[in-house]
C-alpha cells in the first residue's frame, strides 16, 4: 500500500541557505527515483536536486526565491517504491572544482556562470531566470551531461534522449554531434554552426511598443550579411592615412569639376587608390571557389560602393574603375547612388564586384568593422577624417587631416601580415595619389 513520504534537502556540502531558482515539479507529477525536482544556485554553482523516491507528487513546500538548508522539506510524495536505506541512493555530485566527500545523498552539481532553466513538458513554465531561457524546450539530462554538451557547443534541447522517459545520455550527445558533422560534410565552405532559435519575447509587457516590418532590402541584405558573418572568419586591420595634400588637390579641382557638371568627393580618389592596392596585392582581388580549395584571381577591377537608401543598405558595383578617370567615376557614382535611392537599380548593377568600400565619413564616427561582402574576400571601411597633430622626424608636431581606415578580410585567404601590408600601401597611395601612376 502506498504511503506519503517527505522529500528533504540532502547534505549539499559546504553550501548553506541556498536559493531556489527553479521548481521543476508540480503537484500530480509522476517522478522516478533520481529525477530532478528543483534547481538551486549558490554564488559558485547551480545544482539540480534529485528525489530518492518513485511516485506521485502530493504537495510542494518550496517556491522560487526561497533560501533553504539541509533537512528542509521540499515536497511530499505518494511513493510506489520506497527507498528504506539512504545508503542505497547512489547519485553523486558532479562538481567543478573537486567536490567534498559526503556520506548522505548528494545532488548533482555543475559549475556555471548562470543558471540553466529546465522545463518539463508536463508542467506549466517555471519562473525563468531570463527572457532567453523562458523559451527553451524541455531536455531531461543530468548536469554532467549538460556540461558535456556545453563543452561541445551542443544545444541540449535539440538532442533526443534514448534512456527511460526520454532522459538524455552522454552517448546521445555524441551521436548528435556525429550526425551533425555528417550533414555538414558536403559543404566545406559552411560553418556548420548550430544556432538556437531566437527567444519569443512579449516586449509589450515592459511598456508601449510599435511593430514595424523590415523593408525587403533589409530582409535580403540581412540574410546575406548573416551568412557572410558566420561562414567567413573575419579579421579587421586598422590604419590611418594623411589626406592633407589630397584634400588640397581635390579642392583645387572643384571649379573644373563644376564645369564638367560633377562633384568630386574623397571617395573617388579612394576607389582609384584601392585599385592600385589590388594590383599590388592580387589575393585581395579574388574569391574562393565552391570547393574552398582554390583561389580565383580576377583580372578586372569592379568596386562595390555601399549606398545608404531610405529602404536600407545597397552595394551597387562600379565597373572597370582602373580604366576610368576621377571625373567619369564621379559622374557614374552620383548616377548610380541616385538610382539606388530611387529603387531603380537592376540586378546586374549589384553583381560582379571584386572588392567593396563602405564610407561613413559623411555621417561621422571614428572607426567601425565592416562585414566582408562574400564571395569577395575583403572590404574597406572609411570613417570621418579628423585634424590631429602628427609627430615629425625633427621632433615637432604638425596638423594633419587623418583618415581612419578599417580593412576586414577573410582569414582563410588573407593572413595578418598581408592585411597590414595592404593597408600600409593603401594609406601611402591615398596620401600621395601620384603613386597611382607608378
Amino acid at each position: 500500500m502506498a504511503n506519503i513520504e517527505k522529500i528533504l534537502l540532502p547534505d549539499v556540502g559546504d553550501f548553506d541557505e541556498i536559493e531556489v531558482i527553479e521548481v521543476i515539479i508540480s503537484v500530480g507529477d509522476e517522478v522516478e527515483k533520481d529525477d530532478s525536482i528543483i534547481t538551486l544556485e549558490s554564488d559558485k554553482a547551480t545544482m539540480e536536486i534529485p528525489t530518492s523516491f518513485t511516485g506521485k507528487i502530493k504537495s510542494i513546500s518550496v517556491n522560487v526565491g526561497d533560501r533553504i538548508s539541509e533537512g528542509t522539506v521540499i515536497a511530499e510524495i505518494e511513493v510506489s517504491e520506497t527507498v528504506t536505506d539512504e545508503s542505497e541512493v547512489t547519485s553523486q555530485p558532479d562538481l567543478e572544482p573537486e567536490p567534498p566527500v559526503v556520506e548522505k545523498p548528494a545532488p548533482e552539481v555543475v559549475a556555471a556562470s548562470a543558471p540553466e532553466t529546465v522545463k518539463s513538458a508536463q508542467l506549466p513554465p517555471p519562473v525563468p531566470v531570463s527572457d532567453s531561457d523562458s523559451n527553451k524546450v524541455a531536455a531531461h539530462a543530468s548536469p554532467s551531461v549538460r556540461k558535456f554538451a556545453r563543452e561541445l557547443g551542443v544545444d541540449i534541447t535539440r538532442v533526443t534522449g534514448s534512456a527511460s522517459k526520454g532522459r538524455i545520455l552522454k552517448e546521445d550527445v555524441q551521436n548528435y554531434v556525429k550526425s551533425s558533422l555528417a550533414r555538414s560534410a558536403p559543404a566545406p565552405a559552411a560553418s556548420g554552426i548550430q544556432v538556437s532559435d531566437a527567444p519569443v519575447i512579449d516586449f509589450s509587457k515592459f511598456g508601449d511598443v510599435e511593430t514595424k516590418a523590415l523593408s525587403r532590402i533589409k530582409k535580403i541584405s540581412g540574410a546575406h550579411l548573416h551568412r557572410s558573418w558566420v561562414s567567413v572568419p573575419h579579421v579587421t586591420q586598422f590604419d590611418e592615412s594623411d589626406i592633407t595634400e589630397l584634400e588640397v588637390f581635390r579642392k583645387s579641382l572643384a571649379k573644373e569639376a563644376e564645369r564638367k557638371g560633377v562633384r568630386l568627393t574623397p571617395l573617388v580618389f579612394i576607389m582609384k587608390a584601392v585599385v592600385a592596392a589590388l594590383q599590388q596585392f592580387p589575393d585581395f582581388n579574388a574569391s574562393l571557389d565552391a570547393s574552398g580549395d582554390n583561389l580565383i584571381l580576377k583580372k578586372y577591377f569592379h568596386i562595390g560602393v555601399a549606398v545608404d537608401t531610405p529602404n536600407g543598405l545597397m552595394v551597387p558595383v562600379i565597373r572597370d574603375v582602373d580604366k576610368k578617370g576621377i571625373y567619369e567615376l564621379s559622374a557614374e557614382l552620383a548616377e548610380t547612388a541616385g538610382k539606388a535611392r530611387e529603387g531603380k537599380l537592376m540586378p546586374k548593377d549589384l553583381q560582379g564586384g571584386c572588392f567593396s568600400i563602405s564610407s561613413l565619413g559623411g555621417i561621422g564616427g571614428t572607426q567601425f568593422t565592416p562585414i566582408v561582402n562574400a564571395p569577395e574576400v575583403a572590404i574597406l571601411g572609411v570613417a570621418r577624417a579628423k585634424m590631429q597633430p602628427v609627430y615629425q622626424d625633427d621632433g615637432s608636431f604638425k596638423p594633419a587631416l587623418m583618415l581612419p581606415l578599417a580593412l576586414s578580410y577573410d582569414h582563410r585567404v588573407i593572413d595578418g601580415a598581408q592585411g597590414a601590408r595592404f593597408t600600409n600601401y593603401l594609406s601611402q597611395v591615398i596620401a600621395d595619389m601620384r603613386r597611382v601612376l607608378l
